[in-house]
């Protein structure tokens, strides 16, 4: 007779890490990538400035992590009936309080960062920054949390493409180019497709905790249809930055990741349900090589 073998929890310190999904960080990284490669172009990079800027970056976004965990939990929408990777709070291996002030000392931190970025390029800066760590805590925190009200893909696009690609690159160069906006999109694109597929996997659990996100509202169809039209959008800009001459033709190697996008779009199309955890790894190791190759065109 063969006893049953339990899984112990993890430490306070590697639950703490696990809750702040380290495989989900690669979207704070890529636009801080790309950010610098539009300043490298311009002969403006300069390393010091642009480690601030991933490091705040990483921090805004862990600590929108940290406060999802415990939300999300305390809302209702992370049960025992969750399909994607454990959560700390919902585990019970830590207490949602704990958890969150792990986010505030995230954001504390990243507030200290940001006033290194701003002496380095201004007040502009301080207004970003204070308006980057609202929206991360209102992701699912405050009265109106924007995950549970259909804006989450919206603060994806912004925050995670839009103004860190662009921050970053007016970190380095003082200066709102039209690259530096452009450069953003494909890749807020890809954070979306990332949140549709996690969005599309939860839409079950989500509707049961009135989790109102685009999926909920508008079916699985939509969650599809969003993640083609962020892979072809990934795939256009590319295209219309050679074509309007604010890059060169290597930014066209950025479609070689598109060999990366076969089997997450397979599952996305044909499956449902913790299947699509595959789906999301597929995502992120897409939106990765896709960042990386699309940095190195751009600086060319």
């Amino acid at each position: 007779m063969t006893a049953a073998i339990t899984q112990s929890p993890p430490s306070p310190g590697m639950a703490l890490f696990l809750a702040t999904r380290p495989k989900t960080l690669v979207a704070g990284f890529v636009p801080v990538a790309v950010g610098s490669a539009v300043a490298f172009r311009e002969g403006k990079f300069s390393l010091l400035p642009a480690l601030g800027a991933l490091i705040g970056a990483l921090l805004i976004q862990i600590g929108t992590n940290l406060f999802n965990d415990a939300y999300d939990f305390k809302r209702g929408a992370d049960t025992g009936d969750r399909l994607g990777p454990p959560r700390a709070t919902q585990q019970g291996w830590l207490t949602p309080s704990a958890v969150m002030r792990a986010a505030i000392g995230c954001f504390a931190l990243a507030f200290l960062v940001g006033l290194y970025l701003v002496s380095v390029a201004g007040w502009p800066l301080l207004i970003v920054g204070i308006v980057s760590l609202i929206a991360g805590y209102a992701y699912t925190g405050g009265p109106f949390p924007l995950a549970y009200h259909g804006l989450g893909d919206v603060f994806v696009l912004v925050f995670f493409g839009l103004v860190a690609v662009g921050g970053t690159a007016f970190v380095l160069t003082q200066a709102v180019t039209p690259l530096s906006v452009l450069a953003g999109v494909p890749v807020g694109a890809l954070g979306v497709a990332l949140l549709a597929v996690n969005n599309t996997r939860d839409v079950k659990t989500d509707g049961a905790a009135n989790k109102r996100t685009l999926v909920v509202r508008f079916g699985v169809g939509f969650g599809r249809a969003e993640y083609v039209a962020m892979l072809i959008v990934a795939a256009i800009v590319p295209v219309g930055l050679v074509l309007l001459g604010l890059a060169t033709p290597w930014v066209l190697g950025s479609l070689l990741a598109s060999v990366f996008a076969v089997s997450p779009l397979r599952l996305v199309l044909r499956e449902s349900g913790p299947v699509l955890n595959q789906a999301l790894a597929g995502t992120a190791r897409l939106q990765l090589v896709y960042g990386l190759l699309f940095a190195l065109g751009i600086a060319q």
